[in-house]
């Protein structure tokens, strides 16, 4: 690998220490203090260099399959949604789709609604939160009314019949024994993900599909030769015992893939209204006392936590727990977050940083989601409050939760400083972050609870040269600028992910 030396822009280090250098010299996929001799110089032409973008929170396989199914976002009706699907027709086998969010339909989704257009191919659309199936007969027939399960929702009309809508752990039931998709089918999928990711600054993910085999999946990846991320995978805490039968901890793996930390869910979703909140409505999915108990056996195989919770009763819970079992996970180190804390009491704020649990939220769902949080929420204040959450002294984490929001990084940046993705003014921007902190969150943030400070996160010497040139600096250009900031490389242990055409003199594929 040749030498380079970056230098003719701006390169924001995010080191405190060093905030900007003059240049950056690369030799052996790290970072060095002086330029090796033989460099070859890299003109930045006014150019922004930054660490690696992170998504600290994405279903990756899930996201990448996505691609090439049936989206259903931003659909206003039934009908517009049965027609999405009609287009998607014929399929080879089930055919899928993914986005629905029906709170402002006038008619509810059906089977018979997709009965009328495909009578006999399986139809599964996945709700824009995840959390929610919506199915036809064809693919209801797959279970044999097999449907229920504890802490999911099966709907059913007057007579006591499947509707074709499953959420929570129904929905997650079903998708898993009757409609996962093949393994070939993920590697292909994600063969291209991998190059959109690239071509949108990511170098590293925090990746939410162990359940779907993201581990043997990303595996077969790197042995490849194609995985060109960083991955802290997640895996299901009830494979906890797995775990320890083998002896694994946190951490196990090498330098692009690691088995990071275990996954629970304390209740269900804003969109599917399965949120947990303080009033007694929603879903809980797990109690604040098995929580403690979960952390606890964590701890004790070596393993932190990420723990799903939207509404504000499911945050107290989740933080009550991780209080109660401080004592014993605290002295080991691990790092423990809390997913999305969409919704939180007043009183909870400050309780993150005392307790030491990152807030890993998803910039993008704020202006995403605010008609709804509006309607459902009734303007609670403490809806999307991320610069409350900062300045109570938590750790942001920023990621996509794509395919639920795009994985794009720079979006969630936008989304942060902006809260808005649309021409509609800002919503709630009393909650807005700072371009620093947004990027914080996004680029250092996720890689302390990847346990990796030591090795990237930061551009100092002896860190791993993954980073990302912008055509602009993101923080000295206008805010009206920043949704049009583009990604003119990718690079990840100094290797070229991706690279914009016209490339950047003395960048190329081949560096």
């Amino acid at each position: 690998m040749e030498p380079i030396l970056l230098e003719g822009g701006t390169i924001r280090t995010l080191d405190p220490a060093a905030p900007t250098v003059d240049r950056l010299a690369i030799a052996d996929g790290r970072i060095v203090a002086e330029p090796a001799p033989g460099s070859r110089r890299v003109d930045l032409q006014g150019r922004c260099v930054l660490p690696g973008l992170n998504d600290a929170h994405v279903h990756f396989p899930t996201w990448s399959l996505a691609q090439h199914q049936v989206r259903l976002d931003g659909v206003h009706s039934l009908a517009e949604a049965v027609g999405r699907v009609a287009d998607g027709l014929p399929a080879k086998d089930w055919l899928r789709g993914i986005g629905w969010r029906d709170a402002d339909w006038t008619e509810p989704p059906s089977r018979a609604a997709l009965d009328a257009i495909a009578p006999d191919t399986p139809v599964i659309l996945t709700s824009k939160d995840y959390h929610s199936l919506w199915l036809n007969s064809p693919a209801l027939a797959h279970a044999g009314g097999d449907l229920d399960a504890p802490g999911g929702v099966v709907e059913r009309d007057a007579a006591g019949e499947p509707t074709g809508i499953l959420r929570e752990n129904a929905a997650w039931r079903f998708r898993d024994r009757y409609a996962a998709p093949s393994m070939d089918e993920m590697l292909d999928a994600c063969r291209a993900g991998l190059g959109i990711a690239a071509s949108r600054g990511v170098t590293a993910i925090h990746d939410k599909d162990g359940w779907l085999g993201s581990l043997e999946l990303f595996q077969r990846l790197r042995d490849s030769g194609e995985l060109t991320m960083r991955v802290w995978q997640s895996i299901p805490a009830e494979r906890l015992p797995h775990l320890r039968e083998l002896g694994l901890r946190s951490g196990f793996g090498d330098d692009l893939l690691r088995a990071g930390y275990l996954k629970v869910f304390m209740d269900g979703t804003l969109g599917s209204a399965t949120a947990l909140l303080l009033d007694g409505s929603g879903v809980e999915l797990t109690s604040s006392e098995r929580l403690a108990e979960i952390v606890r056996e964590a701890a004790a195989a070596g393993w932190p936590v990420g723990v799903h919770a939207i509404g504000d009763a499911a945050n107290r819970a989740a933080l009550d727990a991780f209080e109660a079992t401080a004592s014993e996970w605290r002295p080991l180190g691990l790092r423990q977050r809390i997913e999305h804390a969409q919704l939180l009491d007043a009183a909870d704020l400050a309780r993150f940083a005392a307790i030491g649990v990152a807030a890993s939220v998803q910039f993008t769902h704020a202006p995403s989601d605010r008609d709804l949080a509006d309607r459902v929420w009734e303007g609670h204040s403490g809806a999307y409050a991320y610069r409350s959450l900062h300045e109570a002294g938590a750790r942001l984490a920023n990621g996509s939760d794509a395919p639920v929001e795009e994985l794009d990084p720079l979006m969630g940046i936008v989304a942060a400083v902006l809260r808005t993705l649309d021409e509609r003014p800002a919503w709630r921007p009393e909650q807005a972050l700072t371009v620093e902190t947004a990027l914080r969150a996004t680029c250092v943030e996720p890689v302390w609870l990847a346990h990796d400070e030591d090795r990237r996160g930061t551009l100092t010497p002896g860190k791993l040269a993954d980073l990302v040139v912008l055509d602009r600096d993101p923080v000295t250009c206008p805010e009206d600028g920043l949704p049009h900031l583009t990604v003119d490389a990718t690079l990840v242990g100094g290797q070229v992910a991706h690279v914009s055409q016209p490339s950047i003199p003395g960048i190329d594929s081949g560096s």
